[in-house]
């Protein structure tokens, strides 16, 4: 088998992301489960609160391992490589000022997915030969999700940042049911939601209406503009 059918390949549709602050009291594995409900196909664990211990995390991690395996779903740990090996995660995602991201490929080896932010064109033209295998652009709108994410970057870079990129992107930051369709419209193939989902009363409704935007809008793009493509991406 080779490293390139070995690694998973990063599922189209909506990418989910724990966030305990906004969760309104429910646990992340209990988020996490109505995420399933709802069809989610990749799932992100992301811990940014100082009170929870690396332990915590670690457990945390272990009971959504579970749930995602049995599920077929791919899971992703945020920054935390070693989580990611001790619970057999499908990958990591890393920002700017984490891990190199060929540091973290030598530590999780070659049947793991990397993702990458990026939050301009710069930085998404870098991470072509940085060796993700996805990377993630953004923030598309403002969002209060981190306090220190970046300035929005908008629309039109997503659509710059998707023409000069061989990697697949996912949209991420300040997206919401009611502006989906244009992120969708302007090339996204995968969309990332926080407070959206999390904070949802109906979280696998949610999740079901978000996958049936980019279902609807994606069949509209290719429709009326054909996929954007980097000319060395396979067809």
């Amino acid at each position: 088998m080779t490293e390139s059918t070995r690694r998973p390949s990063l599922p189209e549709g909506v990418y989910g992301i724990t966030a305990h602050t906004f969760s309104q009291g429910r646990s992340n594995a209990d988020v996490v489960r109505a995420m399933i409900d709802g069809g989610i196909k990749i799932i992100q664990y992301r811990e940014k609160r100082p009170d929870k211990s690396h332990s915590q995390m670690l457990a945390e991690c272990r009971e959504i391992r579970d749930l995602t395996r049995a599920a077929g779903v791919l899971f992703i740990v945020n920054d935390y490589v070693d989580i990611a090996m001790l619970t057999d995660a499908d990958g990591v995602h890393v920002g700017q000022d984490d891990l190199p991201v060929a540091d973290v490929r030598h530590l999780i080896g070659p049947d793991k997915l990397i993702g990458l932010s990026t939050h301009s064109l710069a930085q998404a033209r870098a991470a072509q030969s940085a060796g993700p295998d996805y990377i993630g652009v953004g923030p598309i709108f403002s969002t209060q999700t981190k306090a220190d994410a970046s300035a929005p970057v908008g629309l039109n870079l997503l659509q710059q940042a998707i023409r000069l990129s061989s990697l697949p992107i996912v949209a991420i930051g300040g997206i919401k049911q009611h502006n989906a369709a244009d992120v969708v419209g302007h090339g996204a193939r995968t969309i990332c939601l926080v407070t959206e989902i999390v904070g949802a009363q109906d979280i696998a409704g949610t999740v079901r209406n978000l996958n049936k935007i980019v279902e609807v809008e994606r069949k509209k793009f290719f429709k009326t503009k054909g996929e954007i493509r980097c000319p060395s991406k396979p067809r």
